[in-house]
């Protein structure tokens, strides 16, 4: 075939994206488990790090065997359904659902005797998902820590809600109020305590220039913690049959 031919290069070149195009879809496969594998060890860490234990991705596995000593999937009434593997559930999905038909995960953990209720969350930014995790203490009530992450949130304003400093706001707040009612945690713009001292008022500061992810990061926590209800009031009142 003469090499100079316009069907020479049509050729050469079909022949080439038929491999380059093989070459990366025989990449992608490979790659595949081990992607796999490192966003279940990158959630293993995540969840870890609001009850403090913070680790690499090596040691996350390990780890996770040692402190989360039950993950449960619970129905809207608050019990558990032993058919579905919570660590599987993908929020994204099941908040599409009617609630009734919704699984919300749950990870109990317990670290130097003391246990925390870790729970899942998923919302609504500014331009796309928000979501994180959330630990409560042994009281059901106070926050030990959170973890947030987002989609698309902007540089320097609603993609702070990643950084630690504001993660750190939410440690020891509460989220009930005195008379037992469920309030979540306020990202607020008029919050009156910038440091966040004051661990009973149930407002947070908020990031300047991004109240929209703020009021997702708000609504996040009450709505999916709302779901959980049911179940926190089967523990407490367990807890008080014990004592």
């Amino acid at each position: 075939m003469n090499r100079d031919s316009n069907g020479y290069t049509f050729l050469f070149a079909t022949l080439m994206v038929l491999v380059v195009a093989s070459t990366l879809a025989f990449t992608a496969s490979s790659l595949k488990s081990l992607q796999a594998d490192n966003v279940r060890k990158e959630k293993m860490q995540n969840i870890l790090s609001t009850i403090g234990i913070q680790t690499d991705r090596e040691q996350a596995e390990s780890l996770y065997k040692k402190y989360i000593t039950s993950t449960l999937a619970l129905d809207h009434m608050g019990n558990e359904d032993a058919s579905v593997d919570a660590f599987q559930l993908k929020l994204n999905n099941e908040i599409k659902k009617p609630v009734k038909e919704q699984r919300f995960p749950l990870y109990k953990a317990v670290v130097e005797n003391v246990s925390y209720y870790i729970i899942p969350l998923r919302g609504s930014g500014l331009w796309d998902a928000i979501w994180g995790y959330i630990a409560l203490k042994s009281d059901i009530n106070t926050i030990q820590g959170a973890v947030f992450d987002h989609k698309a949130e902007t540089a320097g304003l609603g993609a702070e809600i990643t950084q630690q400093w504001f993660m750190d706001r939410f440690k020891d707040e509460k989220v009930f109020d005195a008379s037992g009612k469920l309030v979540g945690i306020y990202v607020s713009k008029t919050n009156n305590d910038p440091k966040d001292s004051d661990k009973d008022d149930h407002e947070v500061d908020a990031i300047s220039g991004a109240t929209i992810t703020g009021d997702g990061v708000t609504d996040m926590i009450l709505e999916r913690l709302t779901h959980y209800l049911p179940y926190f009031e089967k523990e407490k009142n367990t807890v008080a049959l014990i004592n």
